[in-house]
């Protein structure tokens, strides 16, 4: 006990991730912050700071023109466009690393992916989700995947089992440290739990999740983050590693609805040993004010949703969660 007490009170690596975060959208016309987005991550930005390595799913592209052929009415259908000089808010606040895995990164088609992609990489913000992509970085000397998954075929697709083992077998082959994220999932209040086997939405397969999650640890993977459903899911440990299956919406301005569970997300924090083993961890609690800027939340709503959820769902492989946030072993 008094090792894993000393190895938890010096990780070998910190990570910080978060869930959906899109900043705001130039298309249709009235969907940008207040200050430009200056000051939209101010509050929880140290939070994001304070980390080795820190992961956004970036939901939505970063592009300055174009046109989405996605929707025939925009007041009904979901479309982002994020200025490109949004991303220095990210690069700002502490970003490291973002998914580009989601059903919002082709709003506006393969110009503005490109446009997303070379965005990020001037900013030094490494990034996975086109299919084969794993995103590299080193941090205390260690070699870090990070590789992001969603369900379809334009990107590393949580549905092709097979081909999400073979690539993070490959990645744990090169790296200390692989980190795998996925967007996948039911949406909305009534998607809060996870269930087993495969889950649709409007039709459209969302993936298996369980066995997703357990298919890519058993092919080496030391920490998976979940996003997708727009509220928070439980967590699981399995094998000595976590799993987050949902981290909700973070930082979601204008075209969100944020009502109940919606507005409340979280940064999970996670301490790594440097073979990847869970040491522990902490749920630092959000909330969305306004239209969609992320706060400290005071009264941890996230945390207790995150405790009962994980319980509820994953019994005795539900990490330990304190009323402080800390995740520890069952």
């Amino acid at each position: 006990m008094l090792l894993l007490l000393l190895l938890a009170a010096n990780p070998a690596l910190t990570i910080r991730g978060t869930g959906d975060v899109m900043l705001g959208t130039s298309d249709p016309p009235g969907y940008l912050p207040p200050n430009d987005g200056n000051t939209s991550l101010a509050d929880v930005a140290d939070w994001l700071r304070d980390a080795d390595v820190t992961f956004i799913n970036l939901e939505g592209p970063l592009c300055d023109e174009g046109e989405t052929h996605k929707c025939r009415s925009k007041g009904t259908c979901y479309a982002f466009r994020v200025p490109t000089r949004y991303g220095a808010h990210l690069a700002d606040a502490g970003v490291d690393v973002a998914s580009v895995a989601n059903n919002h990164v082709g709003d506006y088609g393969e110009a503005c992916r490109r446009s997303t992609e070379k965005t990020l990489d001037a900013l030094g913000i490494v990034w996975s989700g086109p299919p084969g992509s794993v995103a590299t970085l080193e941090r205390k000397g260690l070699q870090i995947a990070v590789a992001a998954f969603h369900t379809s075929g334009s990107t590393n697709d949580v549905n092709d089992l097979a081909a999400a083992k073979a690539l993070v077998k490959a990645a744990a082959a090169k790296h200390d440290i692989v980190v795998v994220s996925f967007h996948g999932g039911a949406e909305g209040a009534g998607a809060d739990h996870v269930p087993k086997g495969k889950e649709l939405y409007l039709g459209e397969n969302r993936g298996d999740l369980r066995t997703f999650t357990h298919g890519v640890i058993d092919a080496g993977a030391d920490l998976v983050i979940g996003h997708g459903p727009h509220v928070l899911r439980g967590m699981e440990l399995y094998q000595g590693r976590l799993i987050a299956y949902s981290l909700g919406n973070f930082a979601t301005y204008g075209r969100f609805s944020l009502g109940g569970a919606s507005g409340v997300g979280a940064v999970l924090h996670v301490d790594l040993a440097a073979d990847g083993a869970f040491l522990s961890g902490r749920i630092l609690p959000t909330v969305q004010v306004d239209k969609g800027l992320p706060r400290r939340d005071p009264g941890a709503k996230a945390v207790e949703l995150i405790r009962k959820l994980s319980m509820s769902d994953f019994g005795q492989s539900a990490p330990k969660i304190g009323a402080d946030g800390t995740i520890g072993p069952p």
